[in-house]
Order: structure tokens, then sequence, then C-alpha cells
């Protein structure tokens, strides 16, 4: 496999000056308010298994809910109709090829429903994606961006943050296909945050957060094989 093939290395980083405690979180999932969304900040917030979820009219929220919804990549859930999108789509997917895009589809809702990917939050994430911290999953027909998934993966655990489609079928097959190769890279978890009923049709289970917890520590400064870029999506088959 060529370099230009495989996903950048992350950057070492310097400390972070915040200390964020899950185990101190309240009912809500809340560790704390403030802090900044600077690179070292956010890679030690998710090597501790928390994330960071802003809410209009207050502070930089951090978050570490309990429990935790998770996806093993071996074991997501592939519909019969899903692998007839899978043989017949023709799509192809990417990986850490387009984080600033995906984030801006990510970001889009419906006129007056706001969202809290800001563009704060995408200005830091697509710094954390230049130092090789965060990645995104593209799918892509004919050239054009349709779906994707993104968010952050620390050693063996990748947290993924929002994903999107523009066909039908698109954000499932970025998911299915960031299991496959999370799989096959022998990355150990896929952190979904919370629970949705979309996720949990696919795979996703909830876990305590001392269990997630537990995991993190023991996954999270793995050394994850290299992951090929651009490959179609009939593979997933």
């Amino acid at each position: 496999m060529d370099d230009d093939q495989r996903l950048r290395r992350p950057r070492p980083l310097l400390p972070s000056r915040w200390v964020l405690r899950p185990h101190e979180a309240d009912e809500d999932g809340i560790v704390g308010a403030g802090a900044d969304l600077e690179a070292a900040t956010l890679v030690a917030a998710y090597r501790s298994g928390v994330f960071p979820w802003p809410h209009d009219g207050h502070p930089l929220l951090w978050f570490s809910p309990d429990p935790r919804s998770v996806i093993d990549p071996a074991g997501v859930h592939v519909s019969r109709s899903l692998r007839r999108t899978l043989r017949r789509s023709g799509w192809t997917t990417t990986m850490g090829e387009a984080l600033p895009e995906v984030m801006r589809a990510c970001a889009q809702r419906p006129a007056g429903t706001g969202t809290w990917i800001t563009a704060e939050m995408q200005d830091a994430y697509a710094e954390l994606w230049a130092l090789g911290w965060a990645q995104s999953l593209e799918v892509w027909e004919d050239g054009a961006l349709i779906g994707g998934i993104y968010g952050v993966m620390v050693g063996g655990v990748f947290t993924g943050e929002s994903m999107f489609h523009r066909r039908p079928d698109a954000s499932k097959v970025a998911l299915v296909d960031l299991c496959a190769r999370l799989h096959e890279a022998g990355a150990d978890l896929l952190d979904v945050q919370l629970p949705t009923e979309h996720l949990s049709s696919m795979g996703a289970r909830s876990i305590p957060r001392a269990d997630f917890l537990e995991r993190l520590v023991r996954a999270r400064d793995r050394s994850c094989r290299p992951i090929r870029s651009e490959l179609p999506v009939r593979r997933l088959v």
C-alpha cells in the first residue's frame, strides 16, 4: 500500500490546560462547562471519554453520558435492503478526504431548527483533521458527496459525532463502511455516544459508562493498522 493511500498518523500534542473528569458527570451526563476547543483540549477530552456538545445560551458544555451507546465494528447490522444498495449503487467511499465538507453537510438543518455544529466547532475539528486526530468517511456518487460521518479516533476507539445523507441509505452505507474499516484495522470500538432508534437498528447497544471507560483506557493507546482511502461499497456485501 502506497503512503498516499493511508490515513495520516496523528501528530503529538502538548498536554491540555484543562482536566475533564467523566466520573464527576451529573445526572444529565454534564462533566463541566467552559474550557475551549483547542486541539489539545479536544484530544484530552476524547481520551477521557468526554465530548463537547454546545447548547444555545450556555457556556460550552462537556458530556460523558451514562449509559454510553457503542457498536462493535464486527457486529454492525446490515439489512437486506441495505445489502441490495451495496450491490447495485456503484458508490465509492473514502476515508479522511473531505472532513470540512462532511461537517458542513451534517450542520445543515431545516430553517429554525438550529444546529450544535457551530462554525467554531467546524474550525476546531478541521484543525484536528489536519493534525490526524479527526477523521471522516465519505460516500460518493459520480464525484458528488452524498453521505458521510465524522468523528475523532484515539487509538482503537472511534467516536462518531454526526452523519448525513443526500441519497437514501447513504448514511447507513457510511456507518457500515466505517465499521468494516475499523474492524480491518484492528480497532476495538465505535462510540456513538447516545442511543437512537436508527443506531439501535444497526447494532448499537448501551453499556454502563464505567464499562465504556474501562474499554477506552485499554484501547486508547493502541496502534491500529493503516486504512486504505478509496474503496467500492460493493466489497461490503
